[in-house]
């Protein structure tokens, strides 16, 4: 992009336009995946929508790149494009809740800290992810699980409405009167179809919560594994648990002598009497002793910003994941193989439940295609250090390879890795994905919006 096409930007728009040359571009390049290196033409802030409908016009009339950053958690660094222009939504960051009608309306560039401090003041929460940094926008268009997800749904599950900036730049709010094909797709179509520049989500009551972490020797892997796939499926719908296989952090709560050893737990959310949690988790024993075992009410959002400082924005990262509807025997061998040999202290593996609420959706009612996935696994090689890259990279790989044979051969859009392949978008959205294709004929013909796991219009 030359000088003058850069100042003519600048005119159009609002919010600040940076290039290369200005001081503050490498802080403005930077995402949460420190693996991620590249070097767009501009970054363009923008501080509202009308900014967002101008730098659409622009990025498209000029023939450029163009890629949309949120809260720039993309694990596969989607958030910026080589030469092209970032439409960067970080000014775009607030929330505001109507406790009468139990709604929040975000900005697209807020992160889940945001909404979950604006409703928490009124007692109210929306499922979210386990990470008070990760970006609302990001999350809700792939789908978005948490602690609370076997209790109130997926992200998606409790949009709204939407408000989208299109291919064309013009504005719409899309809901289940109002573009309900654009509504139905952005329910797990990612950022395909347009720029998300606001969403209103359903609240729900959730203030104080049960924390609790259970972990074991990691060459307890099968005993807890078996446990746990029995378990968790038939509990109480207000216990939500995620299994983890770590390197046990130099941190509290964890004793002393447990720092840096290889475990196997769960992490447990319960959105019960706060009170109640130790008899709601009575059956861990039936797993075996644990090693450690810790539990504490606390409100949600500690809860949701308890990871924020162990994997800050910085460090190497590389993940891929699967949807799985039963943990079989030879998929905990392959747990187990690869658990023994964490490359380093930060890598790790977590399997998240999408049963419950999740569960009570149809099949077809958006375009989350695995509605009969009982949990959703990430892998994530992780380190600080760029000399560790490739071989995080590489145990990552070598982990999903072996593991998903016992998959159900699709997962979550958000998992998807750097580099993985136009066949691993179709697996991921399956039937649904013909229908995505039309969809995005109609809104997007000419595929401005591909810097994504993306869906190709349909011919």
């Amino acid at each position: 992009m030359d000088g003058t096409t850069l100042e003519a930007m600048r005119s159009a728009l609002r919010g600040p336009v940076i290039g290369p040359q200005d001081s503050a571009y490498p802080q403005a390049r930077e995402v949460y995946n420190a693996m991620v290196d590249k070097r767009p033409a501009a970054i363009v802030r923008c501080s509202d929508a009308a900014d967002v409908m101008a730098a659409v016009d622009f990025i498209r009339d000029q023939g450029l790149e163009l890629a949309v950053r949120g809260g720039g958690h993309s694990g596969a660094g989607l958030c910026l494009v080589d030469g092209g222009v970032t439409v960067d939504l970080s000014p775009m960051r607030w929330a505001r809740v109507d406790p009468a009608a139990k709604t929040a309306r975000v900005g697209g560039g807020s992160t889940l800290g945001d909404l979950d401090h604006a409703a928490h003041a009124f007692e109210l929460a929306t499922p979210g992810g386990i990470m008070s940094t990760t970006g609302i926008g990001g999350l809700t268009l792939g789908g978005g699980h948490g602690h609370l997800t076997r209790k109130y749904g997926l992200t998606m599950d409790n949009l709204v409405a939407a408000d989208v900036v299109l291919a064309d730049g013009s504005f719409v709010t899309a809901s289940e009167n109002d573009h309900p094909d654009l509504f139905w797709a952005l329910r797990g179509g990612g950022g395909n179809f347009g720029i998300a520049t606001s969403f209103r989500f359903r609240l729900h009551p959730v203030h104080t919560v049960g924390l609790a972490i259970s972990l074991w020797p990691v060459d307890h892997i099968h005993e807890v594994l078996r446990w746990y796939r029995d378990f968790l499926p038939q509990a109480p719908e207000d216990l939500n648990g995620f299994f983890a296989v770590l390197a046990v952090p130099p941190a509290p709560p964890f004793p002393e002598e447990i720092h840096g050893h290889k475990m196997c737990g769960v992490v447990w959310c319960w959105t019960g009497d706060p009170d109640g949690i130790e008899q709601a988790l009575a059956p861990v024993n039936d797993a075996g002793a644990p090693a450690f075992h810790f539990s504490t009410p606390m409100p949600y959002p500690v809860l949701q910003s308890m990871f924020d400082e162990l994997i800050p924005k910085g460090l190497q990262w590389y993940w891929r994941g699967d949807f799985f509807n039963r943990i079989t025997d030879d998929a905990i061998d392959v747990h187990a193989k690869y658990a023994e040999n964490l490359p380093t202290a930060l890598s790790t593996m977590h399997l998240y439940p999408v049963d419950g609420a999740a569960h009570r959706v149809g099949p077809d009612d958006t375009a989350w295609a695995y509605r009969d996935a009982v949990w959703s696994g990430v892998i994530g090689g992780i380190d600080p250090d760029p000399a560790n890259a490739e071989a995080v990279k590489e145990w990552c790989v070598s982990y999903w390879e072996d593991l998903h044979p016992h998959s159900m051969g699709g997962g979550y859009v958000n998992f998807i890795g750097a580099g993985e392949s136009q066949d691993r978008v179709r697996a991921t959205y399956h039937d649904h994905y013909d229908r995505l294709a039309a969809i995005k004929r109609t809104y997007d013909p000419y595929n401005l919006f591909h810097a994504n796991q993306n869906i190709e219009p349909a011919a």
